[in-house]
């Protein structure tokens, strides 16, 4: 059995990575990553498109000059983004972030297991929970990182207006703001860290321990040395 130090030590580290893997999991299934005020015209209109988006689905209203509501309708990112490579950015960030789920749920179970158990697997201890959450911290940064480059380089809510309404296709300006889905991974990032400081100084301590043990005779008194 563990002791009740690395008992605890890895039971708040396993309390991170829980949450971790249920943070991601509220930003796949959310829909709040972006809020976009689009201004288009046409050769007859000109309108302002709100849209309040995430990775699969979101909604558009259309307000004329006035500030009048003119619709509203929801959308499926896939069906109406005919930017291709907008599209492939939003799949590599969904492939990123499940791969992030993936990481993030054997960062739980390792450090679960070393709650109960002392496995005998060197990988399966702290080496293993520093990896899976190195990786869950670095694929969670790429995906922060990916989106607003989808945004600003790939004009991803200009073309989900466009989607919504093909008869306004000329952008004239467009204002963006990250909405909590998207700054969640920023806390997920910090558990990740939480989770690999937590477990680096009960290993510390471990090795300090082990090396005052192999060494005795280091810190005995000189008289018992002379015996």
């Amino acid at each position: 059995m563990p002791s009740r130090k690395k008992t605890t030590m890895f039971a708040s580290a396993f309390l991170t990575s829980l949450c971790s893997f249920v943070l991601i999991c509220v930003v796949l299934a959310t829909q709040h990553w972006m809020s976009s005020e689009v201004c288009l015209s046409s050769t007859e209109s000109k309108a302002t498109v709100s849209l309040t988006y995430g990775l699969f689905s979101g909604t558009c209203k259309q307000s004329v000059s006035a500030g009048i509501e003119v619709s509203e309708s929801t959308f499926q990112v896939a069906d109406i983004l005919r930017s291709t490579t907008a599209k492939s950015t939003i799949t590599a960030i969904i492939v990123i972030l499940v791969l992030s789920l993936l990481t993030s749920l054997l960062s739980s179970g390792f450090t679960c297991t070393n709650a109960v158990s002392n496995p005998y697997q060197t990988f399966l201890g702290p080496i293993g929970v520093y990896t899976w959450n190195s990786l869950c911290g670095i694929l969670t940064l790429i995906a922060m990182i990916l989106f607003p480059v989808n945004i600003e380089e790939h004009s991803l809510s200009v073309e989900l207006a466009r989607g919504c309404f093909p008869f306004l296709q000329e952008h004239i300006s467009s204002a963006h703001t990250y909405g909590y889905s998207y700054w969640i991974m920023l806390l997920i990032i910090l558990l990740n860290i939480a989770s690999i400081v937590i477990i680096y100084f009960y290993d510390h301590a471990r090795y300090s321990k082990k090396k005052q043990q192999e060494r005795p005779i280091e810190n005995a008194p000189k008289d018992v040395i002379l015996f």
